[in-house]
């Protein structure tokens, strides 16, 4: 490892979100060391020819073992973050791993059981922490100008051209269960230490019934918490696959007894239209007209650096490793309740009845 860069990072999985973390990673001043992995031979190369990386292979455990790493990100899809979080927690090696934790709760109660058997350090990758907005949001929330929050709102909405590629990756990763996710955790880190405890929800199937999935087009919910707050939860990923958002238009609304907050993130303030054309940040061979800039989930490339939430998310953590400065990265007790509550909204809508928190494994 090179002379004062004590981080040796092994990125598992080389997808787009892994291409990210790579690149950052290759960039901080503390990584000296730098590995990629996919399943894939192509993309590990690839990747690793982008990242200046120091090793690829196609074989996730043999990096994650590898001498010279001890910090490992976790990218691969959704349903595969289990193995690969579990072998470098017993190897005593820092995971952040991407959200969600798991798509099954067996999966994730495994990883904590390993967690807990290990004593080693995990957190879960929900970037929207880290976008500004939300991070003023919380500084708000911990000066307790709201007072007590009582009710709230908070939606997102995207195109079918992204969600039928989050699909074709991995039928289980719902609109809901994969991105409805990150506003379940928003919401209860702006109201920490008051847990959802009942869910009424309701969908509607259509468009992705009738492309072979089993995934609501619009899935709207009405979640409880303890104290009695209520919040409406709602996404939409089935919107025209021209629609302007490169990622994510959301908006999120917090009532509290002496305060109200509404954030605004439909990134409609700041429109391009093109006739070349404006690439899909996500989607490859897809492109629209007019997009909403700012839109794109993890955030955006300009004049030769990553800037937005998942850079910011990133730094943070490879800092965090280095000086032990607290993150605010999303725990994974947390990650575990964000995982209940989406599986329970699902799990109404499906039933057409309220569904009690916490869920039996």
């Amino acid at each position: 490892m090179k002379k004062n860069k004590p981080l040796g990072v092994a990125v598992i999985g080389s997808g787009r979100i892994g291409t990210l973390r790579a690149r950052l990673a290759a960039k901080h001043p503390s990584v000296g060391f730098l590995a990629v992995s996919d399943l894939d031979a192509g993309k590990a190369k690839a990747l690793a020819d982008i990242a200046g990386a120091d090793l690829h292979s196609t074989n996730n455990f043999a990096l994650i073992e590898h001498p010279d790493v001890n910090a490992v990100f976790v990218s691969t899809p959704e349903g595969e973050h289990a193995a690969p979080i579990k072998r470098a927690l017993e190897l005593g090696k820092p995971v952040l791993v991407e959200k969600p934790i798991a798509l099954s709760l067996q999966d994730a109660e495994d990883v904590l059981a390993t967690l807990k058997a290990t004593g080693g350090k995990l957190r879960v990758g929900y970037s929207r922490r880290y976008k500004e907005c939300f991070l003023r949001a919380k500084e708000q929330m911990n000066h307790g100008r709201l007072g007590r929050v009582v009710g709230g709102l908070a939606r997102v909405y995207n195109s079918r051209a992204q969600a039928f590629s989050i699909l074709k990756r991995d039928p289980h990763a719902t609109p809901v269960l994969d991105v409805l996710t990150y506003y379940v955790d928003l919401m209860c880190w702006f109201m920490e230490g008051n847990p959802p405890v009942e869910i009424v929800a309701r969908g509607q199937k259509g468009i992705f019934r009738e492309a072979g999935y089993g995934a609501d087009d619009v899935t709207w919910a009405i979640v409880t918490f303890a104290d009695g707050a209520v919040v409406n939860f709602g996404v939409s990923y089935a919107l025209p696959a021209k629609y302007p958002t490169l990622g994510q238009s959301d908006r999120v609304e917090l009532l509290g007894t002496e305060g109200t907050m509404i954030i605004d993130d439909d990134h409609m303030d700041h429109v391009l239209y093109s006739d070349k054309g404006i690439p899909h940040a996500y989607v490859p061979d897809h492109a629209v007209n007019m997009a909403f800039l700012g839109s794109n989930t993890a955030g955006d490339w300009a004049v030769g650096d990553f800037w937005g939430p998942l850079g910011n998310e990133t730094r943070a953590w490879l800092d965090h490793l280095v000086t032990g400065h607290p993150t605010v990265h999303t725990t994974p007790e947390q990650a575990m309740v964000n995982l209940q509550t989406t599986i329970a909204i699902e799990r109404s809508a499906r039933d057409g009845k309220p569904v009690r928190l916490p869920l039996e494994t």
